[in-house]
């Protein structure tokens, strides 16, 4: 299995007392989730953030449905917290959120180690995942930046 890592650091000029918190409620994933992809929480809300805390979404790829279930697998409030697919779209998808604080802000870094199923298909479809999962991570920044009073900045996504 053909494993990837998308990785992206964002800048905010707030504390780690002020970041930390808006990531560890899941229900801002909604928010910070392109509205195209239909994102909805199916689990009870709120989620108690924690080792072992599993989440159940649907998202739609492409207008197709699919149900994801992550667990919390690693959970180090405020420097960061793992979350890792049980079931959903991607063969693996283990997602880090670390938060280290930064002369006058706070470094957002997202790690993302996924694979795709289907072997040598997910192979060939590999460039289009890649670019809508830096779509959707260019969205996150902005809507960051946004709700955490601050303007999107260009990027070059080469």
């Amino acid at each position: 299995m053909k494993e990837y890592v998308l990785e992206r650091r964002t800048k905010v000029r707030r504390t780690l007392a002020q970041v930390f918190p808006f990531f560890a409620t899941a229900e801002n994933l909604s928010r910070i989730t392109p509205p195209e992809l239909g994102f909805r929480i199916r689990s009870t809300t709120p989620v108690t953030m924690r080792v072992g805390a599993r989440i159940d979404y649907t998202i739609k790829l492409w207008g197709l449905p699919f149900v994801w279930r992550t667990e919390i697998t690693a959970w180090d409030p405020p420097h960061s917290f793992e979350d890792t697919q049980l079931r959903g779209p991607y063969a693996k998808w283990v997602h880090r959120h670390s938060f280290v604080e930064d002369a006058g802000g706070t470094a957002v870094i997202d790690r993302v180690t996924y694979a795709l199923p289907l072997g040598f298909i997910g192979r060939i479809v590999h460039p289009l995942i890649k670019r809508q999962l830096r779509r959707i991570f260019d969205y996150r920044e902005s809507v960051l930046r946004r709700e955490l009073g601050e303007r999107p900045r260009a990027r070059n996504t080469a």
